[in-house]
């Protein structure tokens, strides 16, 4: 068994020793990119990059078009929430990252994008992954409790267009699958992979039904800015309540300051926040770090 090495807080993957087939880039953009009804602008898949979502962050500052897809076949750089890298070793994951210039949306319906971009990311995976995936609030995507997918949404700001200077947020929504990573290659012990759950490890088919999925949910937030007066819609909250195995679980909040607490998640509000029960009241969680004590029903949790 190879051993995993651990610098400045990156999990270097063990490289493993088969490498799996390219992901088809030319088929991935027939389906997803050609023709009247695709969702996507512009597809694009690398060989090797530092990170897909500081790369697509670059290129929404030189004007790339709403909806752009970034794929790499290997990330060097790759980032997830709270500062966590790691890499993995080449084509064993889905590595993707998509533009969203969504104009002057409400800025109150913005914490729901990481939330709907996980549940996507959990309804790809059951169509094309052959798995039982749930999620863990905010948007870490679990089989039997082991992280499969991670997500990373950054927002920064791009000229409007137009006579005047205005400015409008852009955000880039990054993902990352573990398709076929060995137990010697996960990160950490409570992460899993397709492979190891007995899913597929077809990334091309994974890789469309995740992309497909995500243009179905964001195009729905997007609609929400219509719809249901900026404000997220009783459809979308119902679905993720519905697939998130953190409501009703017993969980560990570690808060800003060096806070702990421990309580029972209650629901997910308005705004995107995990509302937790514990002995002195309820309050909502927007950032922090949360574990699942014991789930529904005695299951232990990611």
């Amino acid at each position: 068994m190879s051993e995993r090495r651990h610098t400045l807080g990156v999990v270097h993957a063990d490289p493993g020793i088969e490498t799996p087939p390219r992901l088809d880039a030319d088929a991935l953009r027939r389906a997803l990119v050609e023709g009247p009804d695709a969702p996507y602008s512009s597809l694009d898949v690398v060989d090797d990059i530092g990170s897909t979502n500081a790369e697509l962050i670059s290129r929404a500052a030189g004007g790339a078009p709403d909806r752009s897809v970034l794929l790499a076949e290997h990330q060097a750089s790759g980032r997830g929430r709270l500062g966590r890298v790691w890499t993995a070793p080449p084509r064993t994951q889905v590595a993707v990252s998509v533009l969203l210039r969504p104009g002057a949306i409400s800025p109150t319906l913005f914490g729901w994008l990481p939330l709907v971009t996980g549940l996507a990311v959990r309804d790809g995976l059951r169509e094309a992954g052959g798995v039982d995936a749930t999620l863990k609030w905010p948007n870490d995507v679990l089989v039997d409790g082991h992280k499969i997918a991670g997500i990373l949404a950054e927002m920064t700001t791009v000229p409007g267009g137009g006579d005047f200077p205005v400015r409008l947020p852009a955000v880039v929504v990054g993902v990352g699958i573990n398709v076929s990573l060995t137990r010697e290659q996960l990160p950490v012990s409570h992460a899993t992979s397709l492979a190891l759950a007995g899913g597929s490890g077809d990334r091309d088919s994974v890789a469309r039904a995740v992309l497909e999925a995500l243009a179905l949910r964001h195009r729905q937030w997007r609609e929400c800015e219509r719809g249901s007066g900026s404000t997220v819609s009783d459809l979308l909250m119902a679905t993720y309540t519905e697939a998130c195995s953190t409501v009703g679980a017993e969980v560990r909040v570690e808060l800003p300051g060096d806070v702990v607490r421990t309580g029972r998640a209650d629901r997910v509000d308005r705004d995107g926040r995990l509302v937790v029960v514990d002995p002195d009241g309820e309050f909502a969680v927007a950032a922090g770090d949360v574990t699942h004590v014991r789930g529904v029903g005695g299951r232990w949790g990611g």
